[in-house]
């Protein structure tokens, strides 16, 4: 994948750690537009007003987008970039920067041929279980940065910041309340991170495999598309519980909010921006894995002219 999945990887854990923490950060500058319409979809509820069911505040990917645009600046749609950047910078750098090693470990030192997809799975899914149980607090500051919508005249923002929002959580919740939705986060990130980085390993080295494609951009292009794909389709039922859970303090735990969901707003729910995730997602995988190929051909040459 990201390295050889035949072998090795080519380059130092220092510089793929590095690599894999700038692709990721370019990528969440480009795409979190889309992600804070994927939240505003998922934190919104199905509301009745009188004799009947109100519209929906936000309605669709674009229109959530022009609706935060319109009514809170184009800046709101940047809102979270700071614990945005944080979290790529240590989640990022980790699921990406230990795959390749816990995946020779898993297949041994000995191992000759194509890894097994089963290996990549399980490979992906420990980096991103690990990864995630460190940078769950950048998580949730971001997704509550991102849920905060237009506030009534002369009500204060519960938050001034990034920074803001850590020391106030602490103060106010305890460290531990930093940890908050860590069951579902660990479980999305996990299956998200093994369908991202399993599917692009797999899909990459298939295409590799057709006569006329070679390791360039339309294979990682391909490859991108492939593990954006794979990783909105498995993961939205826990991203959409994740972001709940992160963004309303009421529910009790990850089962009490799946039931209210699923009892309150019907099984549907748990796709609600599925195509602002899918678009975020999509685009996220193409620009990182782009980026990140870039990224570590760069420090690969860096290396060797070290060596």
């Amino acid at each position: 994948m990201v390295a050889d999945s035949k072998g090795k990887s080519d380059i130092s854990f220092a510089g793929t750690f590095a690599s894999s923490a700038f692709a990721a950060c370019f990528a969440e500058i480009c795409t979190i537009p889309l992600d804070t319409a994927k939240v505003r979809l998922q934190l919104q509820k199905s509301a009745v007003a009188g004799d009947g069911v109100a519209l929906p505040k936000y309605r669709g990917m674009l229109g959530t987008v022009a609706t935060i645009a319109r009514e809170e600046g184009l800046a709101a749609l940047w809102k979270g970039i700071v614990p945005g950047l944080h979290r790529q910078c240590v989640y990022g750098g980790l699921r990406i920067g230990l795959y390749e090693p816990v995946k020779n470990l898993y297949v041994g030192s000995d191992f000759v041929g194509d890894v097994p997809l089963t290996k990549k799975i399980l490979a992906a899914l420990t980096t991103g279980a690990v990864g995630i149980a460190v940078a769950n607090p950048t998580d949730l500051v971001k997704v509550r940065l991102q849920a905060e919508g237009k506030l009534p005249a002369g009500v204060p923002r519960r938050y001034s910041g990034a920074l803001n929002a850590y020391s106030t959580i602490l103060r106010q919740e305890g460290v531990g309340a930093l940890w908050t939705g860590i069951g579902p986060n660990i479980a999305r990130n996990a299956i998200i991170n093994a369908a991202e980085l399993a599917s692009y390993d797999q899909v990459k080295e298939t295409i590799l495999k057709i006569p006329g494609f070679t390791d360039n951009v339309v294979t990682h292009l391909f490859a991108g598309l492939g593990a954006g794909f794979f990783a909105v389709c498995i993961g939205s039922p826990v991203d959409v519980v994740k972001s709940r859970m992160m963004g309303d303090s009421t529910y009790k735990n990850t089962l009490d909010c799946f039931i209210k969901t699923l009892k309150n707003d019907g099984p549907l729910a748990f796709y609600k921006g599925f195509i602002p995730n899918f678009g975020r997602l999509g685009s996220w995988n193409v620009i990182m894995f782009l980026t990140l190929e870039q990224a570590k051909k760069f420090v690969r040459s860096m290396e060797s002219s070290r060596a």
